[in-house]
């Protein structure tokens, strides 16, 4: 295959619906909008949510709680993905972002004790559950609060 030779596959690039070019494509004079009414005119139509008068599902719903504004997201890390590193090995946020165990850092990373670590590291990280603590010391490695 030539670069000349390449077209898109059958039926993956579809031409849009162009409204309001006379009688005979359907879509003619009022352009799939019908007769008249709110939703006929432009800029019509109801907000998110409208419920024609009646009063709303978010309305009727009790509210309750609380949501922190400043809360901290962790990005979480469990002890079998730290595995993949070699024994001794200085385990950081910055290494894990570069092997991609974690995506994004987000406020930091918490490591959680789920699974079992079979390696010798020391990790720093900015928060540790205390089954993890205590498991990455079973190992002979150690912690490190940043």
């Amino acid at each position: 295959m030539k670069l000349h030779e390449l077209k898109p596959s059958e039926g993956s690039r579809k031409e849009r619906n162009r409204l309001g070019r006379g009688i005979a494509t359907g879509n003619g004079k009022t352009s799939g909008r019908g007769q008249k009414g709110q939703k006929a005119r432009s800029g019509g139509g109801v907000r998110v949510g409208f419920e024609g008068g009646q009063l709303p599902i978010f309305k009727r719903l009790p509210k309750r709680g609380f949501t922190n504004m400043n809360r901290k997201e962790f990005a979480i890390v469990n002890l079998d993905s730290l595995n993949r590193f070699e024994d001794g090995t200085e385990v950081s946020p910055e290494l894990l972002l570069e092997t991609g165990v974690v995506s994004k850092e987000k406020a930091g990373i918490k490591i959680l004790g789920s699974g079992k670590l079979e390696k010798k590291l020391t990790v720093k990280a900015h928060k540790f559950s205390a089954s993890a603590k205590e498991a990455i010391e079973a190992a002979g490695g150690n912690t490190e609060v940043i």
